[in-house]
């Protein structure tokens, strides 16, 4: 088994990818270790100085590749041996994308794309499990549930090039997109630009937020239920290929206001109010995730364990140097 994980120093991979060294060695019969062919192979550009996996380093079953996936060479040699590819490699977020469109655009779409079409994947077994985002979903209608057949209409750059590339894949018959709610939760490679992160660090630290367009709606994921949905569809591949599956947490379809008030529960002195102007992320849907629930996936995580994991974090990073942007 040979894994490659490009990105994987980040905000996801930084917990990917120590899970799957922990998932592949205890099934692993220790004794015969030392003899079965698998290995982690990470490719990140460390844009971020990040240091995130440097706890996994004495791991003999681990590779770091410093490059950047716009490399063909680089990654023409890498895919070629691997069992199981996740392209994590992003420049995340709608600001993030806007900064650096030519970098956004080379390597949230043409990157993906030439390691698919260029280099053989085709014609093998290997398996790819691409994490999309259901921001594609744009607006969505009121108390109308966004599923996997919901017309598509992203709103911003970040979200066009999410759909593309999701479109391209599905092509594959060896493909599993995970359609990912917003993330929250710590991470070695933390973010504070995610709005659940971003509000709890804002109530922590200034013990109050305006809050614009209060109403719009969005459907959250913790980051460790986002990695238990991977590792779901590695042991379930074959009966999930080929498909777009929600991931969320079924019970967190909430507003901005609803999740202030789910933070309020744990920082009473926690002050919001309405902003007057309007929010530029035009967001606003609700999505099922009942397409992958029923292959059996369950989340760990609630919403208010999240709540109470990034007030702990928050004592630690008193900085507001992790955002994509």
């Amino acid at each position: 088994m040979k894994i490659l994980v490009t990105g994987g120093a980040g905000y996801i991979g930084s917990i990917l990818v120590p899970e799957l060294l922990k998932q592949f060695e205890i099934k692993a019969i220790p004794e015969a270790l030392e003899q079965t062919p698998f290995e982690v192979t990470v490719v990140d550009s460390f844009i971020y100085n990040q240091s995130s996996l440097l706890d996994c380093c004495n791991n003999k079953r681990l590779k770091i590749i410093r490059g950047d996936v716009r490399n063909f060479e680089m990654m023409e040699k890498l895919v070629k041996d691997k069992d199981i590819i996740f392209p994590l490699a992003c420049i995340v977020g709608a600001p993030a994308c806007d900064i650096d469109e030519d970098r956004a655009k080379t390597t949230n779409h043409s990157a993906i794309m030439n390691m698919i079409h260029h280099m053989d994947i085709k014609e093998k077994d290997t398996k790819i499990i691409f994490p999309t985002t259901n921001s594609g979903y744009g607006v969505g209608e009121e108390g109308i549930y966004c599923t996997e057949e919901t017309p598509l209409r992203p709103v911003s750059l970040y979200g066009r090039m999410k759909v593309a590339t999701e479109k391209e894949l599905l092509k594959l018959d060896n493909i599993i997109t995970l359609r990912l709610a917003t993330v929250f939760g710590t991470s070695p490679r933390p973010r504070l630009d995610l709005l659940v992160n971003d509000f709890v660090y804002r109530a922590v630290n200034d013990r109050s937020i305006i809050v614009y367009e209060p109403h719009f709606k969005r459907n959250y994921i913790h980051i460790r239920d986002v990695v238990k949905a991977f590792i779901h569809c590695i042991n379930n591949f074959e009966e999930m290929k080929g498909e777009p599956y929600n991931v969320g947490l079924s019970d967190a379809n909430i507003s901005k206001w609803e999740l202030c008030e789910e933070i309020k529960k744990q920082i009473p002195d926690f002050f919001f109010t309405e902003g007057k102007g309007a929010d530029p992320d035009k967001r606003n849907y609700i999505v099922s995730n009942e397409k992958i629930e029923a292959t059996g996936f369950k989340p760990d995580y609630t919403l208010q364990d999240g709540i109470e994991e990034l007030i702990k974090g928050y004592q630690i990073i008193k900085r507001n140097q992790y955002a994509n942007i």
